[in-house]
């Protein structure tokens, strides 16, 4: 065999070292509770309504916030799975089964996409059928706070009201 073979081959597995690195980024990501990194949203908000919801039967209610009104588009996962986004300072709930959850935003941006890897926070959510939890994104700390029903109640009367759709 030639000096180009082994040149060849040893570039090939490095490349797959380097493959095999960002898959263990990707599956840390999705262990903290991250959806997949290719899917975004559209979000739209609004100051025209801001509904409350209540949990389903057997189920546990989240309304997740975003403290900063200049906030980036801001994804919500669960457990590996993406449940929708947020922009600016504003809020939307959704449903989740009783148990041990991990819950993570991200910034979704496609431009900036290393770059917003590393803006968001993780947390591990205990929920109870029947109850609401009220998570907020303190955006300067790149944190997550469980907050109480008062303060979820206020964040609801004072922040817009997000709806998302995955992009096709």
């Amino acid at each position: 065999m030639n000096k180009h073979y082994y040149i060849l081959l040893l570039a090939m597995l490095l490349g797959a070292g380097a493959a095999f690195a960002q898959d263990d980024g990707a599956i840390a990501l999705t262990a903290a509770g991250c959806g997949p990194s290719e899917q975004m949203f559209n979000v739209k908000v609004t100051d025209a309504q801001h509904p409350m919801g209540k949990p389903e039967p057997g189920k546990a209610l989240v309304y997740f916030f975003v403290d900063l009104a200049t906030a980036p588009t801001m994804r919500v996962g669960v457990d590996g799975t993406w449940m929708g986004a947020n922009n600016g300072k504003s809020y939307f709930f959704f449903q989740v089964t009783p148990g041990e959850h991990n819950v993570c935003t991200e910034w979704q941006s496609g431009t900036f996409k290393k770059s917003s890897e590393r803006v968001g926070a993780a947390m591990r959510l205990t929920s109870e059928a029947g109850k609401t939890y009220y998570i907020q994104l303190i955006l300067h700390f790149s944190r997550l706070k469980l907050e109480d029903e008062a303060e979820g109640n206020f964040l609801i009367g004072s922040s817009l009201y997000a709806t998302s759709q995955l992009k096709k």
